[in-house]
């Protein structure tokens, strides 16, 4: 498709075809374990906005619901890729810890030696970790670093940081249980009873089968940059998936997807060609290297201004990105604050309206 006209209708429809396959458009999954569990993996070192963004892909989600499947042990925050926060359902997070960790760490190890974190300082750190938390224990990251302070282990300049990261990525520590609006440092071994065991290729296969089916149209780029993988592990995982996806070509580019995501927006087609009010580090946005089918290339710096790594959260008009919003007011005063990147028509002004309104 060369031609400009035909480029364009072909990005909108990846666009319509990602809100179905993310189930923002769709009424939405049973629970916010299914949800998330649809997702593989939802970037979330904004807590409050993940707690929104898994509400919004659940059938009448709340944000209460979603702290109680937390609590319940059925979702789990950690760092299974990139290095980054995601949520992950409980059973999964083992095995993608062990795709994914030996790399990230390898790749951590200079800033490690910059923050004077040895191996000793790391496996006694590991071992007060260990000791305060058995048994079902729980504790807040601000309690963790204190009891690290109490052994003269020194926490200051991000080593406290790095030092919750580094047991999260091996797999001895992860969020649970939410207390006070916080997510509590607890065992992974103690909380996630049935963890999933998947061989390196399975788990491969099993990835790259979840991401394109949950987050295409997308393309092997994509993939790579979401799961931070090798290409020689993209092309086993794509060799083991692809029998159960289909295929697209968009002006010379490769688009995996699932075979019914075509079917799920035609069932939910005017739906998805609404408003609606996504938070800053939503999968829609985050999940994807190249966000051009969706956000124009010129408006990118708008959702994060200065390239800080602060998405804002954002305006979708029939799966395009056309403004950002935040909240305005507290309490019941409280209102939403819309800012178009060029401007909003009378018919997305009245979406906005209607989207916050039953925004989780």
């Amino acid at each position: 498709m060369s031609h400009p006209a035909a480029s364009l209708a072909a990005m909108v429809e990846i666009g319509l075809l990602r809100l179905a396959a993310q189930r923002i458009a769709t009424p939405g999954l049973p629970s916010p374990a299914d949800a998330v569990r649809w997702l593989t993996a939802m970037q979330a070192q904004d807590h409050a906005g993940v707690l929104t963004s898994v509400a919004l892909r659940t059938e009448g989600g709340t944000r209460a619901g979603v702290e109680a499947a937390f609590n319940a042990g059925e979702i789990v925050k950690s760092w299974p890729l990139r290095g980054t926060l995601h949520l992950a359902a409980a059973e999964d997070l083992p095995w993608m810890l062990e795709l994914t960790a030996p790399r990230v760490l390898a790749g951590a190890a200079t800033r490690r030696a910059q923050l004077g974190l040895d191996v000793s300082t790391l496996e006694r750190a590991g071992q007060v970790a260990l000791d305060s938390l058995t048994g079902g224990r729980r504790l807040s990251r601000a309690q963790l670093l204190a009891r690290w302070e109490e052994a003269g282990i020194a926490t200051t300049g991000q080593r406290g940081y790095h030092m919750i990261w580094y047991l999260a990525q091996t797999g001895l520590i992860c969020f649970g249980p939410i207390e006070g609006g916080e997510p509590q440092l607890v065992l992974m071994e103690e909380w996630i009873r049935r963890p999933r065991v998947l061989e390196r290729d399975q788990a491969l296969g099993e990835l790259t089968l979840r991401y394109f089916s949950s987050h295409g149209p997308a393309t092997v780029k994509d993939l790579t940059r979401w799961a931070n993988l090798t290409a020689t592990d993209v092309r086993t995982g794509l060799a083991l998936a692809l029998p159960r996806l289909a295929r697209v070509e968009v002006d010379g580019a490769q688009y995996f997807m699932d075979p019914r995501t075509p079917d799920l927006l035609d069932a939910c087609l005017r739906q998805a060609k609404g408003v609606f009010l996504l938070p800053g580090f939503d999968e829609y946005i985050l999940g994807y290297g190249d966000r051009t089918a969706v956000l124009p290339a010129e408006f990118a710096r708008l959702i994060v201004p200065g390239g800080n790594g602060m998405f804002k959260p954002t305006v979708v008009s029939a799966g395009q990105v056309v403004g950002t919003w935040r909240h305005a007011g507290r309490g019941a005063k409280r209102t939403i604050e819309a800012t178009p990147f060029t401007s909003f028509t009378a018919a997305v002004e009245n979406g906005i309206s209607r989207a916050y309104a039953r925004l989780p």
